[in-house]
């Protein structure tokens, strides 16, 4: 079956496609969809803004649609930077390293580190159908970044257990711990029952 993932983040579609393809579904861009948008996020949670690229995108290609959205959430900071992570401190920060930055100052004489990251998944089928999942990975803010793997916080997200931030780790490592790789896995045990009851029916 094939889907088309709501987003233009290719590690998030090669992430979708690691462990989707385990139960034979799919994930496509919208490039390969033929279809582009870029809806304004106004939700007020990160599930609000998943459906609402995920409905989008489902309109125009016809095809069931994934949405991931997702954030870091800081304890100390009140949740910020939130469903504002990816804009966080605009128009002046720019670039994942500018926010990072904006991060940083404003906890700098924060001791409570406290930070964990968040992933709400939404599919929507052309039926009108949907299915929800969400995942959270905890950790706390370093102090300055350390790390090239990943992306967006990656660098200053750390992993007190593993004793590493999250652009330190191991690709394969952080794709079965991270946020969003537990939102996929949820989502993958609901597609698998979602599919078979539509099996039954047809």
């Amino acid at each position: 079956m094939r889907f088309v993932l709501a987003g233009n983040n290719e590690k998030k579609l090669k992430e979708m496609r690691q462990i989707l393809s385990k139960v034979n579904i799919d994930v496509i861009s919208m490039k390969e969809a033929g279809v582009s948008t870029d809806p304004e996020e106004t939700g007020s949670t990160f599930e609000d803004n998943a459906l609402i690229k995920a409905q989008g995108v489902m309109k125009l290609c016809g095809l069931p649609a994934i949405a991931d959205d997702s954030g870091l959430v800081v304890e100390a900071l009140g949740g910020e930077p939130g469903i504002y992570s990816a804009r966080y401190g605009a128009p002046d920060c720019k670039s994942d390293e500018d926010r990072i930055r904006l991060l940083l100052s404003k906890m700098s004489n924060l001791e409570q580190r406290n930070a964990k990251f968040v992933s709400s998944i939404v599919c929507v089928f052309p039926n009108g159908d949907k299915l929800t999942a969400y995942g959270e990975c905890k950790g706390k803010i370093s102090y300055s970044p350390s790390g090239s793997g990943g992306f967006g916080y990656d660098p200053v997200f750390y992993l007190p257990e593993y004793g590493k931030t999250m652009a330190q780790l191991d690709p394969q490592l952080k794709n079965r711990i991270s946020h969003r790789a537990k939102a996929i896995e949820a989502l993958k045990d609901k597609l698998i029952y979602y599919l078979q009851d539509r099996a039954k029916l047809d």
